[in-house]
């Protein structure tokens, strides 16, 4: 038993698929080795407390997540490294952990109702900072029940190696859907190792593995925002409204010059200050005409939803943190390779298929410009990931194989994981949905964000939000941002 002040780790064992696995090895591919100096993906979900004593429960998902391992094996295997430096998941039936917890000096509202997520929540995952290269000797996935005062926790960790986030709550759904006692699996994942397989690139790494990429110690805060359905609606709205800032900025100085202190002349038709008025009409035919391409070309781009949100989001950041205008940012979005690569995989491929789109701008660029603008840089760059682009990266890592770089270098990055598409609140797992989505420590820097479905759906986001104390305070203070947060 592993007390850490009230909360107590009760129980651990390991849970081996009902059935052997025939899958034999699978190779990692060039978007799952620069993962393995990551942490394990860890995220999970508040429940009210299920109709069942708590002896049942622990047996219902223990054998439920026996027979989900049937059809995910490779979570019951571990990494191995041939002597060609290749790796691949030995799909062997080691077995997951399963972990029970108990923390029943807590209630659900003590988690979630602070403005910033607690310390505790950290908890609720095995495997905490765990390295995913450590797969080689430890289990590639856990699960831990943790007890509350008025509900249970369910956390999974896996391999960022292995799953990323497509795969991961793929396996949490199906997981949710053996425990309600479904015998046909509505997504069952692909094994094929058809996304850019095939590859002779060989990943070295120093003695004892890789390391992170950045440090886990430094202090952050990290708050979950809520965008409701109308707020992310007004934002798409105002991101699509298509204004000439230059146009609007420069009207407004000629016409503030023309009601300053400049000495009255008259035209012809005695009109006090008729050449100010005469400049800016000519000045004005100019610039439409000068302008006519760009509008029509803009005015027929719609940025969507969430690009307009992260536009809000990198705008509010790079002014909370006062950074210089020459000072270059970047904004990273992962993105799904799926179906954006020729010939398409399953959208159920299991395995690592993202790549990260930087997007990059000085922070005078983004704020001096309007929220159409900073989202047109964003819209542009994911519209323009083809299959081209994928291959490209592909071709470019082979060259120079690396772990993927994750942190804040330079202090102006953000890093968007994660997605609003992902089914969390589909994982029922028999007593109802889930009522919240939590994540661990890992993968956590200045500037992680990462983006859940609102619980209430309808196009409503979660944003969960990591950054230096001193720039979320200022964060909040920014008006603009805060007024779309409910």
């Amino acid at each position: 038993m592993i007390s850490s002040s009230s909360f107590t780790i009760i129980s651990k064992c390991t849970v081996f698929p009902e059935q052997k696995s025939s899958l034999g090895l699978l190779k990692l591919s060039v978007s799952d080795l620069p993962m393995l100096s990551c942490h394990y993906i860890q995220k999970g979900l508040f429940y009210t407390r299920p109709p069942l004593p708590i002896d049942s429960l622990l047996s219902l998902l223990k054998r439920g997540l026996s027979k989900t391992l049937i059809y995910f094996p490779a979570l019951a295997g571990r990494l191995t490294t041939d002597d060609d430096g290749f790796v691949y998941i030995a799909c062997n039936d080691a077995g997951v952990d399963f972990l029970h917890a108990n923390a029943a000096h807590l209630t659900i509202r003590d988690i979630l109702s602070p403005v910033h997520v607690p310390d505790s929540v950290k908890e609720f995952f095995a495997f905490d900072r765990t390295i995913s290269y450590d797969g080689h000797f430890m289990p590639i996935a856990a699960v831990q029940v943790t007890e509350l005062a008025d509900g249970i926790f369910i956390g999974c960790t896996v391999n960022h190696a292995v799953a990323d986030g497509t795969s991961f709550w793929n396996f949490f759904n199906a997981f949710a859907e053996v425990c309600r006692g479904v015998n046909k699996l509505t997504r069952p994942p692909d094994f094929r190792r058809n996304f850019v397989n095939g590859s002779l690139a060989v990943l070295r790494f120093p003695e004892g593995g890789p390391q992170i990429t950045f440090s886990s110690d430094v202090p952050l805060s990290e708050r979950i925002f809520h965008f409701s359905r109308e707020a992310i609606l007004k934002l798409k709205s105002r991101a699509n409204k298509w204004v000439d800032n230059r146009l609007t900025v420069e009207v407004e100085i000629l016409g503030k010059q023309s009601n300053d202190g400049w000495k009255p002349q008259s035209d012809n038709n005695q009109n006090p200050n008729g050449k100010i008025t005469s400049v800016i009409g000519s000045w004005l035919r100019n610039a439409v005409s000068n302008s006519q391409v760009t509008e029509t070309a803009d005015q027929t781009v719609e940025v969507s939803s969430f690009q307009s949100l992260c536009a809000q989001l990198w705008r509010s950041v790079t002014r909370a943190r006062k950074l210089p205008p020459s000072k270059p940012t970047t904004f990273r979005m992962a993105v799904n390779c799926r179906l954006r690569i020729e010939p398409k995989v399953d959208p159920y491929y299991f395995g690592n298929a993202i790549q990260s789109i930087p997007t990059i701008a000085s922070a005078g660029e983004i704020l001096s410009g309007n929220l159409r603008a900073c989202a047109l840089l964003l819209h542009g760059n994911v519209i323009a990931y083809n299959d081209a682009a994928v291959r490209r990266v592909v071709e470019d890592w082979e060259k120079n194989p690396r772990c993927f770089p994750l942190g804040n270098s330079d202090g102006a990055m953000l890093t968007m994981g994660s997605s609003p598409r992902f089914p969390m609140y589909d994982n029922d797992f028999g007593w109802g949905r889930p009522l919240a989505v939590r994540s661990g420590r890992a993968n956590k820097f200045d500037g992680k964000i990462s983006a859940f479905p609102g619980r209430e759906g309808g196009g409503s986001v979660d944003l969960e939000v990591c950054l230096a104390p001193e720039t979320m305070e200022g964060l909040e203070k920014d008006s603009e941002f805060m007024q779309y947060v409910s």
